[in-house]
């Protein structure tokens, strides 16, 4: 009988251990910075059109955003904000997204176990999301997020706190979401994992919209997307995959951590 495959048969590398609440807060800000900075790079966001949070380390309801007005791929540490579970500014000097707030801040209220969420308008996934449909099962990547999907049909536009709750009741526990005509919501238990979801789940959107163009696709079946989904889908997985991207943006960009 062969061993079953594992993460540790073919990685090693380890989330950091901080000795201190200040050490990990310029670690998950940098963290952020990053993210921003490889979603704006892969044509991810537009104009105002972006936004990633993730939770102080210290203060469980209050959060870190990238500020708006500056490019995704610009964006550096000691430019973001912490805002509290009501929106408010407390710390830094940047302008936030009013209305991305009120979706971010109606998730982590309602998901205690999020760490971090992260939004665009990235193409594919904007155009996936029109359809108002779950992806399906037709790669190895996409069999990630299978049963990891809420499909949000209401409330279609957030326009107030009350709208905001809706939508987070909507989420419910899943880990990924497509809010129909609007784009994807992806979360982790680290931004560097919400972040791989991201970029991985409106790759699935775009591979599924040419897929289709083409024909109709096959689909794994449902054990084996089961299986792909508890292993490829693991939180470990998704941090580890994060640090290949990380260590390209780290390299080329070290002005991110300024």
């Amino acid at each position: 009988m062969q061993t079953p495959i594992t993460i540790s048969a073919f990685a090693t590398r380890e989330p950091p251990v901080f000795t201190t609440k200040e050490a990990e807060r310029r670690h998950v800000r940098e963290r952020l910075a990053a993210a921003c900075r490889i979603l704006g790079r892969r044509g991810l966001s537009e104009g105002l059109l972006g936004h990633v949070t993730v939770r102080d380390p210290e203060q469980a309801d209050h959060f870190w955003v990238n500020p708006v007005g500056v490019p995704m791929h610009r964006v550096r540490a000691s430019q973001l904000v912490q805002v509290d579970h009501q929106g408010r500014v407390v710390r830094g000097d940047g302008a936030v997204n009013p209305v991305g707030l009120l979706l971010h801040t109606a998730l982590h209220r309602a998901r205690p176990d999020v760490a971090a969420v992260c939004h665009a308008h990235a193409p594919a996934a904007s155009t996936w999301a029109a359809l108002a449909r779950p992806l399906d099962p037709i790669t190895q990547d996409a069999c990630v997020f299978y049963g990891q999907q809420a499909l949000i049909m209401a409330p279609r536009l957030v326009r107030d706190p009350e709208s905001a709750q809706r939508f987070a009741g909507e989420f419910g526990d899943k880990r990924v979401a497509i809010h129909a005509g609007h784009g994807i919501f992806t979360t982790g238990l680290t931004v560097d994992e919400a972040a791989w979801w991201f970029v991985l789940m409106n790759r699935c959107c775009d591979d599924q919209l040419r897929a289709e163009a083409a024909g109709t696709p096959t689909q794994y079946p449902p054990e084996d997307a089961t299986w792909l989904a508890s292993t490829l889908g693991s939180p470990r997985f998704g941090w580890l995959s994060f640090q290949t991207l990380w260590d390209d943006i780290s390299n080329s960009d070290p002005d991110l951590r300024d």
